[in-house]
C-alpha cells in the first residue's frame, strides 16, 4: 500500500484542473476557457486498491499584479514544500514558450528547487501527432532532471490512467491518510461559490471574469430546500451593469445555470439568491481575500 501527496503546479491554463477531475473522477475544481480560473488550493483524494493519493491543485503561476495573485503565487510555492511528488504539467499547444514564457521559466525554476521527484505531464497530446509529440519530449528532457516524463489529454482521457500509476509507484509505503469515503477537505460553501464563479466566467465579457468574486453570505438547511444567498463582488459600476443585464437577465442566467449544479452537487433542491456588490480594489483586500479562502496562511 502506497499514500501521499502530489501537488499539481504548472502556469496557468494548462489544464490542472481538468485533470484532478479526470483523476479523481468527479468534478473537484471549476474549468473555463480563461487563464487564472483556479484561486484557491484545492484538495482531492484518488483512492485505489494499492494507493491514495492525495492531490493539490494550485493556481497557475504566473507574475503576481494584484495582492490576490501574490497570494495566490504563495499558495502554489508553499503546496511545492509540503508533497512527496511534485506533477508539473505543461500545455503541449503552448510547448516552446510563446507569450507565458516567462512563467513557464519560474515554474521550471521552482521545481528544480523540491528535494522529491518531480513528474512532468504533457497536456492536450490529442491536438498533435506522436511525430509532433517526441521533439517535445526532447526538449524537456534537458531541462530537468524529471523522474518521468507522460505524455496525456486530460479533455480526452488518453494515458490518463499511466500518469495515475507512474505518481503512485513514487509514493512512500504506508497505509491510507483519510477514510476512502473522502474526496476533499473543503465545505460544501467552498463549492457553490465556484460554480456561480464558473458560470460568471463562461457567460460574461472578456473584461468581467477575473474582477469578480463570489461570496457565500448565508447558508439555510430545510428539509426540502438548502437556502443560500451569495455576493457577486465586482470592481467597478460598469461590471456591475453588465453582470445584472438588461432588465436583470444576466444574473438570472447565471444564477439559473449555477442553481442547477448545486441542487446536483447537494443533492437537493436549492434556492440561490445572488446580489452584485461593488467594492473597489477588492484584490488588494487582505481581509476580504481572507474570508474568500485565497490567504495561504
Amino acid at each position: 500500500m502506497r499514500s501521499g501527496f502530489v501537488t499539481i503546479v504548472g502556469r496557468p491554463n494548462v489544464g490542472k484542473s481538468t485533470l484532478l477531475n479526470r483523476l479523481v473522477g468527479q468534478k473537484v475544481a471549476i474549468v473555463a476557457p480563461k487563464p487564472q480560473t483556479t484561486r484557491n488550493r484545492i484538495l482531492a483524494i484518488k483512492n485505489t486498491p494499492e494507493a491514495q493519493i492525495v492531490f493539490f491543485d494550485t493556481p497557475g503561476i504566473h507574475k503576481p499584479r494584484y495582492e490576490m495573485d501574490r497570494l495566490m503565487l504563495e499558495s502554489a510555492i508553499q503546496s511545492l514544500r509540503r508533497v512527496d511528488v511534485v506533477l508539473l504539467v505543461i500545455d503541449m499547444t503552448h510547448a516552446f514558450g510563446g507569450p507565458r514564457g516567462d512563467d513557464e521559466k519560474h515554474v521550471l525554476k521552482l521545481v528544480k528547487e523540491v528535494d522529491v521527484p518531480v513528474i512532468l505531464g504533457i497536456n492536450k497530446i490529442d491536438t498533435r501527432t506522436k511525430p509532433e509529440i517526441l521533439p517535445v519530449i526532447d526538449a524537456y528532457r534537458v531541462k530537468h532532471d524529471f523522474a518521468e516524463i507522460v505524455p496525456f489529454s486530460a479533455l480526452e482521457g488518453d494515458n490518463v490512467d499511466r500518469l495515475e500509476e507512474v505518481l503512485a509507484r513514487y509514493l512512500p509505503e504506508g497505509e491510507r491518510l483519510y477514510p476512502e469515503e473522502t474526496l476533499t477537505d473543503l465545505p460544501e460553501r467552498f463549492f457553490v461559490s465556484e460554480m456561480v464563479r464558473e458560470k460568471i466566467l463562461r457567460l460574461t465579457r472578456h473584461e468581467i471574469p477575473h474582477s469578480t468574486a463570489v461570496l457565500v453570505d448565508a447558508w439555510e438547511e430545510g428539509e426540502e430546500l438548502v437556502r443560500i444567498e451569495a455576493s457577486i463582488i465586482v470592481d467597478r459600476d460598469s461590471q456591475k451593469a453588465i453582470l445584472v443585464g438588461r432588465g436583470g437577465s444576466m444574473l438570472k442566467k447565471i444564477g439559473t445555470a449555477a442553481r442547477m449544479d448545486a441542487e446536483h452537487f447537494l443533492g437537493s433542491k436549492v434556492f440561490l439568491g445572488l446580489h452584485v456588490k461593488v467594492r473597489g480594489a477588492w484584490r488588494e483586500n487582505k481581509r476580504l481575500l481572507t474570508e474568500l479562502g485565497i490567504d495561504p496562511h
